[in-house]
Parts: structure tokens; C-alpha cells; sequence
């Protein structure tokens, strides 16, 4: 056995102890920004080192092509690099070095070594000279590496790298346990976040709101910066954003934003049906500058966009996004699929709860219509006369009763049009829909308009609800408009376009 690794040296039993705590210390740590910084305090009791690189896989699969989290630590000074300042070519080389052959990697001298150039000017740039790079395993999986450098070569003699192989396992054993908890805790989040989607689905049906508090709790669980949810607008060419939580936002994007269908990542979410995840935004991704723009201009980095599908139905996007280079994951993913399924949901209730009571206050404005009717309705078979005009007109009416053609009544007043209106209802294929009256000479000019085609709530001022007009009132019956002759001229060319087209709008809408 080693001298080193003999018990009863003071040196060596402190140095088991201080291992001991620091295994213990980084177990505890409960996210990767005081793992970072416990780790290299810790272990800095137990081994001396003017580096440390430890580099974690994404997966237990130990691709080294797949390194997540990642801790410098040069001259007892946490470092950060990007991507492109660092040789990820030969630290992958190394990673898949020490695992295909299950021991560390000792380079004694830096500036003598060739293999590794790239790898080489980096760290003698930080002043290393020698490094020992040994793998994390647990088991049969995987986690990535530990790498230990010197600013003096020669520094790691067999019993040195011995000891360091002991610190490698206990450090994969602490990172593994913590990792675990917080995959533990990650789960339970999760689990009680559709849990409270499913208490919000089915006790809250304001659907702006609902989808503001889902985004809010989405955005806490995923770590994400901003969550949206997107619906299509009536003309099916936008997604509009109809609820958002970005408590950073820097203007680009709010509620009401519309973002085309073609062309942009969101739309094809929406088309495809598919979950769109996107790593980094490439201006020539996207046929949008627009978009492109914004995403940028709030510094998205990645998104994941889920499309919310509901019965074989596309019913809008769940879009979030990370100003951090963090990719969405296989895991993240699936998760978020099974969290817009319950945001379908939601939407789709909301919008049958919203269809349901515009019908049942277009059937309660039908039923006080037809009370009203019915008190004095008279019967067409209250029609007396036996003159041959009279047996003409009636004629007349049951040759234009089939048909859906638009009817002139012309006659003095007092002389039976609305009998002759009733007449031909009661003998055409809609004499089970309603008959709709409006006379037009005893409604104001200011009036005359929203009582024939209706209005959106604040239309115009004292427009506190949405009304529905005669003409929709009478969809599939019969509209009677007596006195048409004193209808304005700035209203007959609407009238006119309603009966030749057969479509109008409400007043205050767009469709």
C-alpha cells in the first residue's frame, strides 16, 4: 500500500476528513449555483489545485458530445467561458479518453504535450502545467468528469492520482445525490403543477385569467423567462398572444401581439401539430423580420413551442422562452406536452362556455321577442275577402312561400301587409323559425342601425352590452320590415348589401 494511503498519518486522516466534509457539503447543495460554489471550497481543504474543470453530461449516457453544466475554477476565481473560447473538440477527446479506459489522465508537463494542442494553449495561457483528468461514474452510469490541474509540472505522482481517484468518487456520489434531489424536487413540482392546472381547468372558466396564472406558474416550475399562451385570431392568418407572463419584458412583446401563421416557429407549432423546440433564432429561419425582431429584442436565446391539441383539433400555442443558452430537453418536452393537453382543455371549455351563454342570450333576447309577438299576433287565417284581387295576392303568396326570395309588399297603411308577411311565413319551409317585426318609421334615425345589424359592447357610447339585431333574430325565419320606404339614405345601401349578400356586421365589429 501507498505511504500515502497508510492509516495513522495526521496529514492523510485530515485530509479523509476534510473529503468527508466536503462530499457531505456538496450533497447537501441544492441547485448548480451553490454546488459551484461549495465545490471548489470544499475541495480546496482536501486536495491543493490552481485548477479545477468539472463538466457534467446531460444524460446518464455519457456522450461527450452532450457535457451540460459545467464549473472553472483557475487560481481560486470562478471563471465563466463561452462556447467558442473554449476547446470543446479535445476536452470531448479527453472526456471519452478516461471513460473508454476507466482510469485518469495524467499530463505531466503541459508545454511538452502534442496530442492535445488546442487544450494546450488554453491552459498554459492560464498558467497550468500539469493536469489530472479523472471520469465521474456511479455504477455503470456515467456523469462526467473531474480534472485537477498545477501550475508547477510534474505535480501528480502515482500516490497523488491514487487519492484523486478516491476524491473522483466521492465527488460523483455527492454530485449523483444532489442531482437526484433535485430531480426529486423537480418531479414534485412538476406533479403539483397539473395538479393545480386540473383544480384551475375545472373551477375557473375566465379564460384570460386562467391562462395568465397557468403561464405564471409554467414559467416558475420550467426555470423559463417568459410563457405565453397563443390563440389564432377569427381569420385564422395570426396567433394572437391572448395571455403572458414575462415579468422582464422590454416591450416587444405584450397580450394582444399577433404573430403570423406562416412562416414563423409558433405558426408551425400550430400546423404541424408538433412541439417546435429551437436552441438558437437565426434571422434566416424565420420569413418575419418582425418576429425575428422581437425575439431578439427581448434576448430569447431557446424555445420550446407546444402546440395545444384538443379532440384531433389545433387550438393554439404554448410558447416559452430562456435568455440563457439552456436547451429544452427530451424530458422538458414531454412534460410540456402533457401540460398543454391540460391548457387545451382549459381553452376548449372557456370557448364552448362562451359559445353556450351567447346562445342562451340570443335565445332569451328570441323568447321576450316572441312574448311580445304573441300577445298581438294575429292568425293569417283572420284574412277575410273573396274578391278576385284578394284570391290574386293569395295566389301570389303561396307561389313565393317556397322560395327564399326577398318580398315587396306594397300598400297603403291599414291594408294587411303584415298579415300577407305572416301569410307567406306560415306556408314557407320556415314557418318553425322565428317572424321577426321591425317598424322602421318608429325607431329613431340615431337607432335604426343597431336595431337592424346590432353592436359589440362599446360600440358607441351607453353600448354597455353586445345586442343582437333583428336580422340575426331572424336567421333561418323571417325579417318583416314595415315602413322600409322611411329607412335613411345613409342605412338603405347597409340594408341593401344584407338583403342581396346575405351578410352584414355588427355595429363595432370586424367581422
Amino acid at each position: 500500500m501507498s505511504p500515502l494511503l497508510q492509516t495513522g498519518s495526521p496529514t492523510q486522516s485530515e485530509r479523509f476528513e476534510a473529503l468527508l466534509r466536503a462530499s457531505k457539503a456538496i450533497s447537501s447543495a441544492r441547485d448548480c449555483d451553490c454546488c459551484e460554489e461549495v465545490f471548489a471550497r470544499e475541495l480546496r481543504s482536501v486536495i491543493p489545485f490552481d485548477y479545477l474543470h468539472v463538466s457534467m453530461f446531460e444524460s446518464d449516457t455519457g456522450d461527450p458530445s452532450k457535457l451540460g453544466w459545467r464549473l472553472f475554477d483557475i487560481h481560486g476565481e470562478k471563471r465563466q467561458f463561452p462556447e467558442a473560447e473554449l476547446p470543446v473538440g479535445e476536452i470531448e477527446l479527453t472526456t471519452a479518453w478516461v471513460h473508454e479506459n476507466c482510469q485518469p489522465l495524467v499530463i505531466s508537463d503541459w508545454n511538452s504535450e502534442t496530442r492535445f494542442p488546442t487544450l494546450r494553449e488554453f491552459l498554459t495561457g492560464v498558467g497550468i502545467g500539469s493536469s489530472c483528468t479523472l471520469p465521474l461514474v456511479r455504477g455503470e452510469r456515467r456523469l462526467g468528469i473531474f480534472e485537477v490541474g498545477s501550475a508547477q509540472a510534474n505535480a501528480y505522482g502515482e500516490e497523488e492520482v491514487a487519492f484523486l481517484s478516491l476524491v473522483a468518487d466521492q465527488v460523483a456520489l455527492a454530485i449523483d445525490a444532489a442531482v437526484n434531489f433535485d430531480i426529486s424536487q423537480r418531479a414534485q413540482e412538476r406533479l403539483k403543477l397539473l395538479l393545480e392546472l386540473t383544480n384551475q381547468v375545472v373551477s375557473n372558466l375566465e379564460l384570460r385569467e386562467l391562462l395568465r396564472t397557468v403561464s405564471a406558474s409554467v414559467r416558475r416550475v420550467m426555470n423559463s423567462d417568459v410563457v405565453g399562451v397563443m390563440l389564432p385570431d377569427a381569420e385564422g392568418k395570426h396567433l394572437r398572444v391572448f395571455a403572458l407572463d414575462f415579468p422582464d419584458s422590454k416591450g416587444f412583446f405584450r397580450e394582444e401581439t399577433l404573430i403570423p401563421i406562416e412562416g414563423t416557429h409558433p405558426g408551425e407549432a400550430f400546423r404541424t401539430r408538433k412541439p417546435v423546440v429551437k436552441a438558437h433564432h437565426d434571422s434566416g429561419d424565420e420569413r418575419y423580420a418582425e418576429h425575428y425582431q422581437r425575439v431578439v429584442g427581448e434576448g430569447v436565446k431557446s424555445g420550446c413551442l407546444v402546440p395545444l391539441i384538443s379532440r384531433d383539433r389545433s387550438l393554439g400555442v404554448l410558447a416559452l422562452g430562456r435568455r440563457q443558452d439552456s436547451d429544452f430537453d427530451r424530458e422538458e418536452v414531454e412534460f410540456l406536452c402533457q401540460v398543454a393537453s391540460q391548457v387545451a382543455i382549459a381553452v376548449e371549455n372557456a370557448l364552448a362556455y362562451g359559445e353556450i351563454a351567447e346562445l342562451r342570450d340570443k335565445l332569451a333576447q328570441e323568447k321576450l321577442y316572441l312574448e311580445e309577438e304573441i300577445r298581438g299576433e294575429m292568425d293569417f287565417e283572420g284574412i277575410v275577402g273573396q274578391s278576385s284581387a284578394l284570391r290574386q295576392v293569395l295566389h301570389l303568396v303561396d307561389t313565393v312561400a317556397p322560395s327564399g326570395s326577398t318580398v315587396l309588399l306594397l300598400g297603403e297603411t291599414g291594408t294587411g301587409k303584415e298579415l300577407i308577411a305572416r301569410a307567406i311565413h306560415d306556408r314557407s319551409r320556415r314557418k318553425d323559425r322565428t317572424f321577426v317585426k321591425l317598424n322602421c318609421a318608429a325607431i329613431p334615425t340615431g337607432l335604426l342601425e343597431s336595431e337592424l345589424f346590432g353592436h359589440e359592447r362599446g360600440a358607441f357610447t351607453g353600448a354597455i352590452a353586445q345586442k343582437v339585431g333583428r336580422l340575426e333574430l331572424a336567421d333561418q325565419g323571417t325579417l318583416f320590415l314595415d315602413e322600409v320606404g322611411d329607412i335613411p339614405l345613409e342605412v338603405q345601401p347597409k340594408l341593401l348589401r344584407a338583403l342581396q349578400e346575405r351578410e352584414y356586421e355588427r355595429l363595432g365589429s370586424t367581422r
